[in-house]
């Protein structure tokens, strides 16, 4: 009963998780007009482990040491400091539906690495179910993005969905502290790396003027950073590293659905074709077992070799 409750609660965790961080590419293109894209990064980091390390200090958290100090840094200098860095850059001249489109290779990256740190097993249904998601998010974005892409910014994408993959691997192979502790160091750690890139890239801090800005800054820090990153470390510690990274396929549904929102952009059959298709890799990538597979199968097979009655 118990291994039954912390699976849904795992599930519950995945699913929140998708949809807040669906939205932060688009916070991030909204906080960028504004914001120079490292020092808003850092800001975002700094105030939300901030945040963290507060909640630390109410709950009496004891903090990690020796490893698991270590793997929490490692956690976030790839998957906040360099990872974002990255991703930040690029929104400025790439959409935010097409970074997503491309943090989808995120689960593919993680099940190989996973395989490099000998974490998991090869294992082709992982391999098919990826395969299909990210056809399925081609497919959304094959009927929306016209312009001609920079070269540069997509391939920043590629190494900022490298840095989280490995971070994701990272993270399982250190012995784990609460999520809340591990989260205000990674989250530190990464600010004071953006705060460097920032310094050496020479941006000028800027104070917003802008109410959308705002608005973006604060959902970024609050539910796109505290929350979210403290509910992707409890789905990585009850998940496998692979399929906690599922939730990548996911988040162009969320950030192109919102975006048509927000921008008034039309939801086209590319949508719905592609949103189906990503639903159908995540169940049989990262939720479906073999059995199940091999039950479905066995079923669409029976009913194909029913006599026709009408023949």
């Amino acid at each position: 009963m118990e291994a039954k409750t912390q699976t849904r609660s795992a599930l519950i965790a995945f699913l929140l998780t998708v949809f807040l961080a669906g939205n932060n590419a688009l916070a991030v293109r909204f906080s960028n007009v504004e914001i120079p894209p490292f020092f808003g990064a850092a800001i975002r980091f700094a105030i939300a482990g901030l945040i963290l390390f507060l909640i630390v200090l109410f709950l009496r958290l004891p903090l990690p040491r020796g490893r698991n100090l270590l793997g929490a840094v490692l956690f976030g200098a790839l998957g906040t400091g360099i990872n974002y860095a990255l991703m930040y850059w690029a929104l400025e001249s790439l959409q935010a539906g097409m970074s997503m489109v491309i943090l989808a290779l995120v689960p593919l990256l993680t099940f190989l690495f996973a395989c490099l740190h000998k974490q998991e097993a090869f294992s082709w249904k992982s391999i098919a179910g990826s395969l299909l998601a990210v056809g399925g998010i081609v497919t959304i974005i094959a009927g929306q993005i016209n312009a001609q892409l920079p070269i540069l910014p997509l391939l920043a994408v590629v190494a900022a969905a490298a840095c989280f993959a490995e971070s994701t691997v990272i993270i399982k192979i250190f012995p784990q502290s609460h999520p809340i502790t591990t989260n205000a160091i990674a989250l530190s750690m990464g600010a004071v790396i953006l705060f460097v890139l920032s310094l050496l890239w020479r941006e000028q801090p800027v104070i917003p003027t802008q109410s959308v800005t705002w608005i973006s800054l604060v959902y970024l820090i609050i539910f796109g950073s505290v929350v979210t990153f403290i509910l992707t470390v409890y789905v990585i510690k009850n998940w496998s590293a692979s399929a906690a990274s599922y939730q990548f396929v996911l988040f162009p549904f969320v950030t192109i659905t919102m975006g048509s929102w927000l921008a008034n952009e039309t939801i086209n059959t590319a949508l719905l074709l592609g949103g189906l298709l990503v639903l159908a890799g995540v169940y049989i990538g990262g939720i479906a077992n073999t059995r199940q597979i091999k039950k479905i199968y066995q079923g669409i097979l029976a009913r194909h070799k029913l006599p026709c009655p009408d023949c």
